[in-house]
């Protein structure tokens, strides 16, 4: 942590309700100076700030420090941005933010596609980044609000969408992050079949994939954690050529 108290401040129902548990960040930024500053900044907000100075560290701190929210430079030694966000949305949905200079244009929509919540072009306001932070993270806890009355469940499936937890018959089944939303589309639509397409723009976030079999293989995949018979699904139906439905039982 860096030193100094900040000044008193006038109450302020936002920063009371974003700060009310210390959120942690994790800044990935190669330029020490930048990292610093900023780190330093987050700081006097509340934060909890951790730093990481190439890709490869930042994937590590991901793993190990749980942020809260990311705020990810792009153009990074050793796995740049581009990478580390792939390989991070592979892992979990954790806020990111990404840091980018102006004329990255194409690398910022990347970004985006890659899951990438926001972004921010250098030079930037260390007021603006922060603005941003608050508003993320009060985005992703409003839908973690939703998300934690979102319990469900079919025959011995139960699915916790708030702690992200699957059982099958009492025991814990550990889902990757598109096979857990693969799972939590089909349940929450339990007994109705759910087409292709919607599938894709629900886990995917796009209606027309480039590889056709990446959903029947994630299915596929999904079905050896939960069915008792992968080869004879009980629960995950198929609807060729339309989609897939979730059922209690053969009936």
């Amino acid at each position: 942590m860096r030193g100094g108290d900040s000044e008193a401040r006038p109450p302020n129902l936002e920063q009371e309700l974003i700060d009310a548990v210390k959120h942690r960040i994790l800044l990935i930024e190669d330029e020490v100076p930048i990292a610093d500053s900023v780190a330093y900044a987050l700081e006097q907000e509340g934060f909890e700030v951790q730093c990481a100075y190439d890709g490869l560290s930042g994937l590590s701190a991901v793993r190990s420090f749980y942020p809260d929210l990311i705020i990810l430079d792009l153009m990074l030694p050793k796995l740049n941005g581009l990478d580390l966000c792939r390989t991070v949305r592979k892992e979990s949905n954790v806020p990111i933010i990404i840091l980018t200079a102006k004329t990255e244009e194409i690398d910022r929509i990347l970004g985006l596609e890659l899951g990438a919540d926001d972004y921010i072009c250098k030079p930037f306001s260390v007021k603006e980044l922060i603005a941003r932070v608050r508003a993320v993270l009060r985005r992703a806890e409003s839908a973690r609000d939703k998300e934690e009355i979102s319990k469900f469940k079919v025959g011995g499936i139960e699915l916790d969408v708030a702690r992200r937890r699957v059982t099958v018959d009492g025991n814990p089944v550990h889902l990757p992050l598109k096979q857990f939303e693969l799972l939590r589309v089909l349940m929450a639509n339990k007994d109705r079949v759910v087409t292709r397409e919607e599938l894709f723009r629900k886990v995917w976030g796009t209606e027309a994939p480039i590889d056709t079999g990446t959903l029947d293989v994630h299915i596929r995949w999904l079905r050896e954690k939960i069915e008792p018979d992968p080869s004879h699904p009980r629960y995950i139906k198929t609807l060729r050529g339309v989609g897939y439905r979730i059922v209690d039982s053969e009936a």
